[in-house]
C-alpha cells in the first residue's frame, strides 16, 4: 500500500495543496484532477520521492519512502511529462539501456505493443513527439515495478493509443499492481474503475 498522510507542498509561496491524505492499494488506478497550477505534478514528484514536502509524509508497506529510497526506487516507476529518452540513441537502445535484464524479444514486443516496429533504429531525435513518447511508454510493458507513477503520459497519443494503454493499465492493476497518473484527457471506456482525486487551487499567502 502507498500512503498518503497530511501532505503539503507550498511553491513560490503559494499553497499548492495542505494536509492531504489518501491511500493507493494494489489493483487500484488514481487520476490526479486539478486546474493548471493546483499542484499535480509537484504531487506527483513527491510520491515519487523526487522532492520533499513540506509538510507530512508518504509511505509504502508501512515505511517512509524517505528511508527505504532503494526499496521504493526498485518498486516504482516514475515516467514525467518530457519523454525522459536519450535523443541520440534509437527506442531499441533506449530500452535496452533502461531494461538490461530484458531479453531482445521481449523490447520487440514491447515496441510492436507502442507502434514503433520499423523505427526501432531509428534515432529517437528523428522521431515525432508522439513517437517520442512512445518510447518511454513501452517501458509499461517491461518494468516488473508494483507502482507506477505517470505524469500525462497520454500526451501526444491518438485515440487508438490511448484505448491501448488504458488496456494495459487495467492489466497492471488486475496484476496486483497500482497506477497514479494526472491527464487532461477523458478517458475512454476503462476510466470507470478509475478513482479521481482533485486538487483544488489554494489562494497566495
Amino acid at each position: 500500500m502507498l500512503e498518503i498522510i497530511n501532505l503539503s507542498c507550498t511553491r513560490d509561496e503559494r499553497i499548492l495543496f495542505r494536509e492531504l491524505s489518501f491511500s493507493v492499494q494494489a489493483g487500484d488506478i488514481v487520476q490526479i484532477e486539478g486546474v493548471n497550477g493546483a499542484g499535480k505534478t509537484s504531487l506527483l514528484r513527491l510520491l515519487a520521492g523526487l522532492s520533499r514536502p513540506e509538510q507530512g509524509e508518504v509511505s509504502w508497506q508501512g515505511q517512509p519512502i524517505r528511508q527505504q529510497r532503494e526499496r521504493w526506487h526498485q518498486d516504482m516507476l516514475w515516467l514525467g511529462h518530457q519523454p525522459g529518452v536519450k535523443a541520440v540513441l534509437s527506442p531499441l537502445e533506449n530500452l535496452r539501456f533502461y531494461h538490461p535484464d530484458r531479453q531482445q524479444d521481449e523490447i520487440f514486443d514491447a515496441l510492436e505493443a507502442v507502434d514503433l516496429l520499423g523505427y526501432e533504429e531509428v534515432p529517437v531525435a528523428q522521431l515525432s513527439a508522439g513517437q517520442q513518447r512512445r518510447v518511454a511508454l513501452a517501458r509499461l510493458w517491461l518494468s516488473p515495478a508494483r507502482a507506477w507513477i505517470l505524469d500525462e503520459p497520454l500526451t501526444a497519443i491518438d485515440k487508438a493509443g490511448v484505448e491501448k494503454l488504458m488496456a494495459r493499465f487495467a492489466q497492471h492493476a488486475d496484476n496486483g499492481g497500482m497506477v497514479i497518473l494526472t491527464t487532461h484527457q477523458d478517458l475512454p471506456d476503462a476510466g470507470e474503475r478509475v478513482r479521481k482525486i482533485r486538487l483544488s487551487a489554494q489562494e497566495r499567502c
